[in-house]
């Protein structure tokens, strides 16, 4: 039978190569690779492929259509989110899109760690112990135990960081849209005012869309208590940048831990050590002391990596074998 043939963007060789060598022969796929985001100047490499796999790189319209006149009929993105490509063309162009689920656990944990760091002012701590000050004043910080933590969002990863939370002891609020699943005994629901009203610290794991755009902004970040910590390892979108910098500079916002920002497509995950961005709002975050920043890699652990790879492939195999696909999302 002839094999699949797939092209696949943003290929690394340090951490994805062993387990696209080992799935692709698996699942009968031919991988043709690049190490660059697709463009509409590298459209074309796509020609006698039938599927696209890809990253966090946006996929326009105008693209999803050069693309489909070249006979590619499958898309998978190895990452959850899927809201960078164009899914309405993709609709109605025909073409299947497929994103990669993962374990849940990675990302709550980093969230956890993101809380942890900004309560017990780790930045402040990491700069002033290697310029050789080791004094106290300043630095000192506060114990998750018997806060109140409010989580948005009680999908998987949602879920998983409630769990995690149990031994700390929290009291824990969680607003979700849809209450789906059964809360452990430390958790309840709440409205999205009385999360944002109550808790000490707030964690972000709602999807992109339109109605989640901004879902903090300037009134809900008025509605929090003085000296909240937020914590973002969802989707930069999510929060109103300028909002958020408003209130660092005020000081309603005491902590700030962010794995992800607004307009990140460009940023992550390329080398620009020598450039100088149009990215004002990333310099001015990067400057405050109460501010953590990692550049979305929440998700990035050796079972996670081999889990995107691998069920990119098996999804690709699915489809073109006219078998259920659990991975396709359009």
């Amino acid at each position: 039978m002839e094999k699949i043939k797939m092209l696949v963007y943003n290929y690394r060789d340090f951490d994805e190569k062993q387990y696209f060598d080992q799935y692709a022969d698996e699942f009968g796929i031919e991988i043709k690779h690049v190490p660059f985001s697709p463009s509409m100047e590298n459209v074309s490499l796509a020609e006698g492929c039938q599927c696209l796999n890809i990253i966090t790189t946006p996929l326009t319209s105008e693209m999803l259509e050069k693309y489909h006149a070249l006979g590619i009929r499958y898309i998978v993105t190895r990452t959850i989110g899927y809201d960078h490509i164009d899914v309405e063309t993709a609709k109605r162009l025909g073409i299947c899109i497929a994103n990669t689920p993962y374990g849940p656990e990675g990302v709550a944990e980093f969230a956890l760690m993101l809380m942890l760091m900004a309560i017990r002012k780790a930045r402040s701590i990491e700069h002033r112990f290697y310029g050789q000050d080791y004094t106290l004043k300043g630095l000192m910080g506060k114990q998750l135990s018997g806060m109140t933590v409010g989580i948005i969002g009680a999908g998987s990863i949602g879920m998983a960081l409630i769990k995690l939370l149990e031994g700390f002891k929290c009291r824990v609020l969680v607003y979700s849209p849809s209450r789906k699943a059964e809360l452990p005994s430390y958790a309840e629901y709440a409205q999205m005012d009385e999360v944002l009203s109550i808790s000490d610290i707030i964690s972000l794991h709602a999807p992109s869309n339109d109605k989640t755009y901004h879902m903090i902004s300037k009134e809900q970040i008025n509605i929090m208590k003085d000296g909240v910590v937020i914590v973002n390892t969802a989707r930069g979108a999510l929060l109103d940048t300028n909002a958020v910098i408003d209130g660092l500079d005020s000081g309603k916002i005491a902590g700030l831990g962010l794995d992800v920002i607004e307009d990140e497509f460009d940023l992550v995950y390329y080398d620009h050590r020598e450039e100088v961005m149009n990215k004002k709002q990333l310099y001015l975050l990067r400057s405050y002391p109460n501010v953590t920043m990692t550049h979305h890699m929440a998700f990035y652990t050796e079972q996670t990596i081999e889990t995107m790879v691998r069920d990119s492939l098996r999804g690709a195999e699915c489809f073109f074998n006219g078998k259920d696909n659990p991975w396709k999302v359009v």
